[in-house]
Parts: structure tokens; C-alpha cells; sequence
């Protein structure tokens, strides 16, 4: 059995991406990408060396492609401090009495939640004063509490 060229790029190709399937890289399918020019290539007659050539081209142009997109793209806060995924973000509840231990029992939506003060840094630690609070994250179901902005911890 002969193998024509184009027909081993495209088992390249699906070999790739079938390892990025089983990875999880996304750069893998952008090399994919890049096998499958080469098969186009040979698809149009060119020489083996202007296949492997725009396999390369192909591929690492894709590559960096994705690489600059991810750049000016971050990815999204952790899901404890993303307020896209927990709707307690960014809300305000109101501390009455916090606790020796930094701990304290807070209303928020109709229920008691309890709640610790997010690290101000380093430092004398000052025990937290009561009033209001923004939720800066969750932790399980402790709310992780930040001073309002127009006021010290």
C-alpha cells in the first residue's frame, strides 16, 4: 500500500489532534492547523520541502496567533473572586460584632453567613471595626469580607 504525501498529512494531522483531545493543550490544535496546510500543499503538487515549509509557517504562525491572543486576553479571576460566577461579590453586609478570632456572623440574602476580614497585608494587625462590608470572595460558605473603600479597616 503507497501512501500519497497528502494523505500522510492529513494522519498527521489527525494524530495531533487527537493528542490535544487527550491533553487538553489548544496550542497542539493550532500545530493541527498547520499539518493541514501542508496537506493542502501537497493537494496542490508542491515539492516536500514548500510542504514542510508551510507546515511550519502555517502551524507556528497559528501558534503565535494564539499566543498574542491570550496575552491581551487574561484569563478571568479564580472562581472564588469572580463576580461573573458568585453573585455575593462586590455586595454590602453589615458587621455587628466581629469575633477574637477575626470570624463573624453576617446577614446577607436572608440567611446567617459567616465571614472573616481579607488579609490588609503586613504588619500591626488592628482588629476590625463594625459596619459595612464588601464581600471581596468566597471561600466554601465564608464570606471573605474587604473594607468599603471610603473607610479603614
Amino acid at each position: 500500500m503507497d501512501l500519497d504525501a497528502s494523505t500522510v498529512w492529513w494522519l498527521l494531522a489527525g494524530v495531533v489532534v487527537a493528542a490535544e483531545l487527550a491533553t487538553g493543550t489548544f496550542y497542539l490544535l493550532m500545530i493541527a492547523v498547520g499539518l493541514v496546510g501542508a496537506a493542502l500543499a501537497a493537494h496542490a503538487g508542491a515539492p516536500l520541502s514548500l510542504q514542510i515549509t508551510s507546515a511550519a509557517l502555517v502551524g507556528g504562525g497559528a501558534t503565535a496567533l494564539w499566543h498574542l491572543r491570550r496575552l491581551r486576553h487574561p484569563r478571568s479571576a479564580p472562581s472564588e473572586r469572580n463576580a461573573d460566577m458568585l453573585m455575593d461579590i462586590g455586595q454590602t453586609v453589615q458587621v455587628r460584632h466581629w469575633n477574637a478570632d477575626g470570624s463573624a456572623l453576617v446577614q446577607h440574602r436572608g440567611s446567617t453567613w459567616q465571614a472573616r476580614a481579607a488579609p490588609q497585608g503586613f504588619g500591626a494587625q488592628q482588629a476590625p471595626a463594625p459596619g459595612a462590608w464588601r464581600v471581596a470572595s468566597v471561600q466554601g460558605n465564608t464570606l471573605i469580607l474587604e473594607p468599603l473603600p471610603d473607610r479603614p479597616a
